[in-house]
Parts: C-alpha cells; structure tokens; sequence
C-alpha cells in the first residue's frame, strides 16, 4: 500500500492557498452568431443529454422536415421540458453553427456553469474515492478538448481543471465531440494552472505531469491514490512553472519513428493507465 513516505512526499503542505474566480454566473444571450458560442449545443445526442441534465435550454431549432429517428425524441424532451421549439431550413441552422454536423437540431442554452477545484475534490469525497483529476496546461482545439472530457468520463475522473487564458472553453463544437459528456463532468476554470496544482498538493494529491522527456514512463510509475495528471499545450507541452510543480514527470513510451501522440490520445493512455492501476 502506498502512502505519503513511499512516494517521497509529505502530508500537510501548506503553501498560501490562491483565491479562484467564481463560477460564471448563468445568463441567457440572443441567439449566437458561430459555433465559437458557449451557449450553443448541437448534434442529437449531445442536445438531449443538456436538456436531460436539467440545463436551462432557451429555445431549441430544428431542420424543417427532420421527423425521423431521434431528433423526434429530442423534439418530445423539449415540448416536455416547455422549451420553445423553432422550424428553421437547414442552411440557417448551417449558418448558426458553420458546420454541417448538427443533424438538424441546435439548441441555445445558458453558458455553462463552471466550478472550483474544491467542489472536485467534495464531489470525490461524496463518492467516497481518491480524487483522480485532469489538469490541462493550454488545449486549443475544440475537438481534442471534447474528446479528452468524453474520454474522462467514461474513465471515471472526478473533474478537469482548465486555465481561462491560453485555452478554449467549452464551445458548441466541443459539446459536440464530447457526445453529452460535458453534462456530467465537474469542469474548473482557473486563472493559474501552477496555483491550482499548490491547492492540490495542499490537499495531499499527487501531481503527474506528462512530458516525452521524463526519466520515467507511466507503466513503471505507480500512479494508484489520489493523483492529478497533468497534460501539457498541444505545441510545446508543460510550462515551465507547471513542470516544476509537478510531483513526478513521466512519458508515454514510443517505439515507432513519430515521437508524439495527439493530446487526446495521449490523455486517453493516461487515464486509463491510472484505471488499470487502480483496479489491480
């Protein structure tokens, strides 16, 4: 069993603890103009698990003619919820979102209500789990960001810590890529990376930052407990203050000729390398 002498660290750090924005307040916007917009879902499944996760949706379009498969279950949520439904022809919808990808259904919801790294922690604590979090250093894809948050949630993590500057947020087409998963993820903006990670170790978690140089890669390092793995920028990886406050840096193996893996993938191996672990 692993504990706080085995790793090399000790209990009760107390650096000065930051003080965090608070979380957005909700708001309702008039009807975006792209799919950069916060508060723009789109695609089926992702528009009903919104309206299913009791977020305030606005007013919800649909393709004219749309009446098959799911989208009429979406239109019955959205009549049952009392939320206003609007006919809309396919290029305006084409239009709103500058994507073709809605399948003919585009909800305007409330921006998404962001939290605090401590409510990750409470909401692992109420499961009665070791808090196992996503620390992302800089992602400005949408899609990666999508695919990372569905990817943590099928993989159980508690919740992602984002920075609010360097970043994207959580975009229309990030809903997207994210398939819903964004409804049932914990997610914190914060305004500094490296002063999160010191509230982390403050509360006796163990901070993992991936970086292809590390001296140790993720299949030898033991990362069972509470622990917070740390992805880096898509371009140049970790900062270098979020490097420094890393408890431990290790690497993803490579055995071809490519030397790195797309920042979801390589979030993904991450994960569940921690799962794997875990559950031995």
């Amino acid at each position: 069993m692993k504990n706080n002498a085995q790793k090399g660290k000790t209990t009760g750090r107390n650096p000065a603890r930051k003080k965090y924005d608070a979380p957005r307040p909700e708001k309702k916007r008039e009807e975006p103009k792209n799919e950069d917009s916060e508060n723009m879902v789109y695609g089926r499944n992702p528009v009903m698990e919104t309206i299913r996760s009791g977020r305030t949706v606005d007013k919800l379009f649909v393709a004219k003619g749309e009446r098959e498969g799911s989208i009429v279950r979406v239109i019955a949520m959205a009549r049952e919820k009392g939320i206003t439904v609007v006919e809309a022809e396919k290029a305006k919808l084409d239009s709103m979102t500058r994507s073709s990808s809605h399948q003919g259904v585009v909800a305007i919801t409330t921006e998404f209500s962001y939290c605090e790294p401590e409510d990750i922690l409470a909401y692992a604590e109420e499961k009665g789990e070791k808090p196992f979090l996503l620390v992302i250093d800089g992602i400005n894809d949408p899609r990666n960001l999508g695919a990372i948050i569905r990817t943590a949630d099928a993989a159980g993590v508690h919740g992602i810590i984002l920075p609010k500057r360097g970043a994207c947020g959580l975009t229309a087409t990030v809903y997207k890529t994210a398939a819903g998963a964004c409804e049932y993820m914990k997610i914190a903006r914060v305004v500094n990376i490296p002063s999160a990670i010191e509230f982390l170790k403050e509360k006796n978690v163990w901070i993992y930052g991936t970086d292809g140089d590390a001296p140790e890669d993720i299949y030898s390092t033991d990362l069972t407990g509470a622990a917070a793995i740390v992805m880096g920028d898509e371009g140049s990886g970790l900062s270098r203050l979020v490097r420094e406050r890393c408890d431990r840096l290790i690497k993803i193996p490579m055995a071809g000729r490519i030397t790195s893996l797309n920042i979801s993938v390589a979030a993904a191996v991450a994960m569940y390398e921690k799962v794997r672990q875990d559950r031995r």
